[in-house]
């Protein structure tokens, strides 16, 4: 067995732990999970049925933790994973999965099949086997804080560009405000109108934010390879700043794989309680309409609808968020087929947008939501996640969709009652 092979088998041992075990025990291998994911949907493959990506890993279990596994192994009856399968399933595991956790919904013994594809990453990225995109940006993160290479100097400029354009202060590396803004690298590269957005509701409502430039990159692609160690570190980079200016709350930009990484996964990365909130920028604009700060005033005069970003509505709860801030100034609204946590995933999730050679299968994958905006007849689609956002522009664009797409917290700010 090569050195790399038997990082990537001992991974695999290590993320075994009792749910996982019990996962696999109880899968009663009804093939309801198959149905439920795009990439199966619209391909009609059968390896891309969800569990079916698991097998490295499920062998794994079986022959160690097992007693008729631990027996085949004993007399040579057992198949062991070999370096040549695991080459083989990386495809399956990065490019055919978003963990969307869409296949998690319909289990019926209430298997999580994402957290398992999520623990087989693990193990993947030691066999080094996963997918070189994912690499390379998990070395730009650690060497310059952003999966895309964005420096603070970036980020200056476009502080300066947003403060130009909508005559609004945007404070940095200031101390005891009630919220810090953090950014991906979407947002700050193809979207920097989302940061003037923040800061026009933020003010209007009388709140104090600021920006780091310590961390102000919110994507975590440690967690996209899986890498537990890497995304610890990138985590931890966002808790000592937010600590030391001492904020009360972190808001989680439009990116759904942000939120997810530092809301759900953070504390256990860091293994304690942070001493702050974290909240997604939806979560926060509900909060500030609810209480009465936020005041919305006019209305699209046009018939839209909401893509639900899966790692916001389904894997963070937060769908009905949007569509109260929605019917405020969207009397035309139109829900997709399918909505909020049962939503289908844009395909470009879980790293999948930034690995190359998914690209083909990602634009097949796209049918699904194609499918449900044709049903629909509206010309406008707004969601609340930058990447969701870039990956379903490409694909209207692949086919030659006229659609219109916008930004959720955007929007809110267009509509702003200023007092």
């Amino acid at each position: 067995m090569s050195a790399s092979l038997q990082r990537g088998v001992n991974a695999f041992k290590e993320v075994i732990d009792a749910p996982v075990a019990a996962f696999f025990a109880s899968c009663v291998h009804c093939g309801l999970c198959a149905e439920s994911c795009l990439f199966y949907t619209e391909t009609g493959d059968p390896q891309y049925t969800p569990i079916h990506k698991l097998e490295p890993l499920r062998r794994v279990w079986q022959q160690e933790y097992t007693l008729l596994g631990r027996l085949a192994k004993l007399v040579g009856l057992a198949k062991p994973v070999t370096d040549a399968e695991l080459a083989a399933w990386s495809p399956l595991v990065y490019d055919s999965c978003s963990m969307c956790g869409r296949c998690s919904m319909v289990c019926p013994v209430g298997n999580d099949i994402t957290l398992m594809i999520r623990k087989m990453r693990e193990g993947m990225a030691a066999a080094g086997h996963a997918p070189e995109g994912l690499v390379t940006a998990t070395q730009r993160s650690i060497q310059s804080g952003s999966p895309a290479g964005v420096k603070w100097v970036t980020v200056q400029a476009q502080i300066k560009r947003m403060q130009k354009q909508f005559g609004i202060d945007i404070p940095v590396n200031l101390e005891n405000a009630d919220y810090l803004v953090l950014m991906s690298s979407w947002e700050i590269l193809n979207y920097p109108e989302y940061l003037g957005s923040v800061g026009r509701i933020l003010d209007n409502a009388g709140a104090t934010w600021t920006l780091s430039e310590h961390a102000y990159e919110a994507t975590n692609s440690g967690i996209q390879i899986g890498v537990s160690d890497l995304a610890r570190e990138l985590v931890g980079r966002i808790v000592k700043a937010a600590e030391d200016l001492k904020v009360k709350c972190v808001i989680s930009p439009e990116c759904g794989h942000a939120y997810t990484a530092l809301r759900w996964e953070g504390p256990n990365l860091m293994g304690r309680r942070f001493g702050f909130e974290v909240k997604h920028i939806l979560e926060v604009l509900d909060d500030l309409r609810r209480s009465g700060r936020l005041k919305l005033k006019g209305s699209i005069d046009k018939p839209l609808t909401y893509h639900d970003p899966c790692q916001i509505s389904r894997r963070g709860g937060v769908h009905q968020q949007p569509r109260a801030l929605l019917r405020q100034i969207a009397p035309q609204f139109r829900e997709m087929s399918d909505p909020g946590v049962m939503n289908w995933c844009c395909g470009g999730g879980g790293g999948v947008s930034a690995n190359e050679r998914a690209e083909p299968l990602r634009t097949i994958a796209f049918k699904r939501k194609k499918a449900q905006i044709e049903k629909l007849g509206v010309n406008t689609v707004v969601t609340s996640c930058a990447n969701c956002r870039v990956v379903i522009e490409e694909a209207l664009e692949h086919y030659h969709m006229n659609i219109e797409l916008l930004g959720l917290t955007e929007l809110v700010a267009e509509h702003l009652a200023e007092d």
